[in-house]
């Protein structure tokens, strides 16, 4: 049993709070067929990024904005087999607002019809891709939403399910669970425990600190 003790929580959105992978890698590929790209080995590389970077590597010849742009319009529209992961309402409907934050890769508009969409809270504090110049595996996100909730990241527990967000956690010197709903738990190694959904958490607040309580997955298999 891993056991770590917080003041306040930081979630990841796309596969930690919602399932939204259908969608985004139909926008993907739909990108991949419009500049006759190999969509198999682009899916690889999205996840826990910001549109901008991976284009940016891809295909830096191409008006990165724009096509950002596209993926954003394309994804907002897109909301077939959007829904909320298991134990997300409920361990955000027990939090106190003014201690969780989402850090996500995505714009604020597309996090809040994904959050809206799957029945979730908005929270008090977002760090979307508009607040940094520099995206996950880079801390400035993590940095960011710990600032805003009057926290210290030594203070945070991560809620991260790909590795460049894990390493974003990590930089920023805050403790990570990675969730398994993206990548298995061998590719999570980085993170200090790996559980397979939010329902798998004990957490108990003292007014002051969460303690938190999960069985790590990597050490029953």
């Amino acid at each position: 049993m891993k056991r770590f003790s917080c003041k306040a929580f930081l979630f990841d959105l796309d596969g930690v709070l919602v399932d939204s992978n259908a969608v985004v890698e139909r926008a993907w590929r739909r990108w991949a067929d419009r500049h006759q790209m190999n969509a198999e080995e682009l899916l690889l590389t999205i996840h826990g990024r910001r549109a901008v970077e991976t284009i940016r590597d891809v295909a830096p010849a191409l008006d990165v904005e724009a096509e950002a742009q596209w993926l954003l319009q394309t994804e907002i529209e897109d909301i077939e087999g959007l829904k909320a992961l298991d134990g997300a309402a409920d361990l955000l409907a027990s939090l106190p607002p003014e201690r969780w934050a989402v850090v996500t890769s995505g714009t604020l508009a597309l996090a809040k019809v994904r959050l809206e969409t799957c029945g979730l809270p908005l929270p008090r504090t977002f760090v979307t891709a508009e607040q940094v110049r520099n995206g996950k595996p880079d801390p400035e996100g993590y940095l960011k939403g710990a600032e805003l909730l009057g926290v210290d990241p030594t203070e945070c527990i991560v809620f991260e399910d790909a590795p460049a967000g894990i390493e974003a956690a990590r930089k920023a010197g805050a403790r990570v669970i990675g969730i398994t709903h993206t990548y298995p738990a061998a590719q999570l190694q980085r993170a200090h425990a790996c559980i397979s959904t939010l329902r798998a958490l004990q957490v108990r607040d003292d007014g002051e600190h969460f303690e938190v309580q999960c069985e790590d997955i990597r050490q029953i298999a």
